[in-house]
């Protein structure tokens, strides 16, 4: 009897996923605990495993398929022999000749050499099924294509999503004009067949490429347009001297490193100062409820990170509590796992604040979009030499602009200024925040 291949319980509050592919195919060896599909949540990637060693008998679903926990993803034979042949198995002189076909309407250049270099996936559902991708299959049936006049440009031939797209609009740019009717009916005409799937304008020699957006990506787009339909968004500006802060770092910075193993770098100051500036005024570490206003006496400041597939924030919990280098430590555990994609759903998870830092990528100042339910996010932006006046003279200081995104249905503008007013002071006196942050 196969044994199944489920979709795992996802986290608290995650219901569906997107198989996004498929790292086995059907007739391939596994082993137990082999990776065989990765699916998609909103937050995070999820790799899936054989529980036991076989053949990799069906899979039941195809890349781009909205599953839930418990779903069955694909079965695995155990005892069974690999039934997919290597991609080796094709002699390496048909290869390096293939006999050519004569096209139907005269090809395009490049058409005529790629076809004289590559060699046509051969017809036929083994074939077809060993050499054409899941999405390619589904795009070939909606368009109505015959997948053995298809090109594969994909690895060892594959015929890819892309491939059948550029098909049909080949075919449709070499379909002849419908000649006119001779002389009109005389009985009515017939209803007008469905209109065929559209195929995108692509011009001649500008090519382009379609992609389909990941789960997390979906969901960066569906809650950056709810936050701003939802909530009442303002921005507030400052700008912070700071000197006090490089200057400790570049004393302290070889001495801290050696003493606790990590970085003093400058998110730690930020959310130390955070943390004091939102004991000052802590509606803004609230959330709206209805027509309640839940005020939060704990301090789990998220840390915005980029990520290839999308932005993540994970949370550094309890940051009232921790040391400049549990901060730190904290942070760096979370950009590695970033990089290694092993953060899960309780990294992730709650959060009473965030801060983004653009200026690590040069932004000089920009308007934080809400985390909602959060009400609040910091924005850091890029240290700038600038001129300043400072007790009457011109003096030239390491600036930083900082924005406040607030709620304005919870924060009014006199604490929204006020509370950046705080962030300032603690950040320009170090010794201060020590104390107070």
């Amino acid at each position: 009897m196969p044994t199944e291949i489920v979709v795992p319980a996802l986290g608290e509050s995650v219901l569906e996923a997107t198989v996004g592919r498929w790292l086995k195919g059907e007739g391939d060896p596994v082993a137990a605990g082999e990776l065989v599909v990765e699916l998609e949540t909103e937050k995070v990637n999820v790799q899936v495993a054989a529980e036991e060693a076989g053949v990799l008998s069906r899979t039941v679903h195809k890349e781009g398929d909205t599953v839930h926990p418990g779903d069955v993803l694909a079965e695995v034979e155990a005892g069974a022999k690999a039934a997919r042949p290597a991609a080796a198995a094709k002699p390496p002189e048909a290869a390096a000749a293939p006999a050519p076909k004569p096209p139907e309407a005269a090809p395009a250049p490049a058409a005529a050499v790629w076809e004289a270099v590559v060699p046509r996936v051969k017809a036929g559902p083994e074939a077809e099924k060993a050499h054409v991708s899941p999405m390619a299959q589904r795009l070939a049936a909606e368009l109505k294509v015959d997948l053995a006049k298809v090109q594969g440009t994909g690895p060892g031939g594959r015929i890819m999503k892309e491939d059948v797209e550029a098909y049909a609009r080949q075919a449709a740019q070499a379909a002849p004009p419908a000649a006119p009717a001779a002389a009109p009916a005389p009985t009515p005409a017939p209803p007008p067949p469905a209109a065929a799937p559209r195929i995108p304008y692509q011009p001649e020699g500008r090519p382009e490429v379609r992609q389909r957006l990941s789960r997390r990506r979906a969901t960066i787009a569906r809650r950056l347009v709810e936050a701003q339909q939802t909530t009442a968004m303002l921005t507030t500006f400052n700008e912070i001297d700071m000197g006090a802060v490089v200057d400790l770092r570049r004393r302290r910075r070889e001495a801290f490193r050696e003493a606790t193993g990590v970085d003093l770098g400058f998110m730690s100051f930020f959310v130390k100062a955070s943390v004091g500036a939102l004991k000052s005024f802590p509606q803004v570490n609230s959330e709206l409820q209805g027509d309640e206003l839940l005020l939060k006496q704990y301090y789990d400041i998220g840390i915005a990170l980029a990520d290839p597939e999308g932005l993540v924030v994970p949370v550094v919990r309890n940051a009232d509590g921790l040391t400049f280098a549990q901060i730190e430590a904290a942070i760096n555990g979370f950009v590695q796992k970033a990089r290694d994609r092993t953060l899960t759903l309780d990294d992730l998870r709650g959060g009473t604040f965030t801060i983004t830092n653009g200026g690590v990528f040069g932004s000089l100042m920009s308007t934080p979009i809400l985390n909602p339910p959060q009400v609040g996010i910091l924005g850091m932006h890029k240290i700038s030499d600038r001129p300043v006046a400072v007790k009457g003279e011109v003096v030239v200081r390491p600036m930083m602009y900082v924005a406040l995104t607030y709620d304005h249905r919870v924060v009014d503008g006199r604490e929204a200024v006020l509370f950046l007013v705080r962030i300032k002071e603690l950040i320009e006196d170090p010794e201060r925040l020590l104390l107070e942050g």
